[in-house]
């Protein structure tokens, strides 16, 4: 059986609804089913391999329905490594659970409490990610890209299976240094930064908050390339969280997509 990827959550961080927000984008969530924090899943062999550990980790993987084989991190910030905390003895006691990473943010963990001790009580083992990770049928290999770096570096992972390949750049700062147009061609689909539609929704502004809008990354791409394009990463105020609504109508006649939770694709 071949290897599918599951998209797991399509969210920023925070998730949607969005912890302290009174704006309209989240005043009619709380009640409903609401948007996991972006994470990628891989089945292979009857194992569950995550792509990211966010605050969303146990209704992420249990709708793998498979056993955890292992996690791969983009980088340090609170929506891709808080997960973690749910393989220690709180909660799921894990033992020797692989967990791939970079070299920067390997010494954050091991440096840092509370994943340290996950470390030291054996719930996790620490992994390098340099060299990309080889599983059955299936490929992971780490690109470093520009984003604020302050616990450690920022990768965008390709997975590549027996038929087809897949990008994962849920946070990326800008497109002048990693040109998106050299990343989407060279793989079947890209699941891209989509924290934004536009930067009016930022009000007031927040400094370091760097995301390229989707309008912006949709005018950049040609045609061509638009429809191997899926955004993730969704901030709260982002209109396309919206699948019926005018922001979401306007990416797919560009010939993108918004990504959706549940979505499956053959590798």
């Amino acid at each position: 059986m071949h290897p599918v990827l599951h998209v797991l959550g399509t969210a920023q961080d925070g998730g949607h609804p969005h912890a302290g927000c009174a704006r309209s984008c989240c005043a009619g969530a709380w009640e409903g089913p609401g948007h996991l924090c972006s994470c990628l899943g891989l089945v292979v062999e009857g194992r569950a391999w995550l792509l990211d550990a966010t605050p969303d980790l146990g209704r992420q993987l249990h709708a793998l329905r498979a056993p955890l084989g292992g996690v791969v991190l983009t980088h340090a910030h609170y929506g891709h490594v808080v997960g973690l905390l749910s393989l220690g003895r709180e909660v799921m006691g894990s033992r020797r659970v692989p967990v791939y990473a970079m070299p920067r943010l390997r010494g954050f963990l091991q440096d840092n409490a509370p994943w340290e001790l996950l470390i030291r009580d054996e719930h996790i083992v620490l992994e390098p990610l340099e060299l990309g990770l080889a599983l059955p049928e299936v490929e992971i290999r780490a690109e470093t890209v520009p984003h604020r770096d302050e616990y450690s570096e920022t990768v965008a992972l390709t997975v590549c299976g027996p038929q087809r390949s897949v990008l994962y750049a849920p946070d990326v700062d800008d497109w002048t240094s990693w040109p998106p147009e050299q990343a989407v061609a060279r793989v079947d689909r890209a699941y891209l930064d989509g924290t934004f539609y536009s930067r009016d929704e930022l009000d007031p502004p927040r400094d370091g908050v760097n995301h390229p809008p989707i309008l912006r990354t949709l005018e950049r791409l040609p045609a061509a390339l638009r429809g191997r394009v899926h955004f993730v990463h969704l901030n709260h105020t982002n209109p396309c969280l919206d699948p019926q609504g005018p922001a979401a109508s306007a990416v797919a006649a560009a010939g993108a997509f918004i990504a959706r939770r549940g979505d499956r694709y053959l590798l």
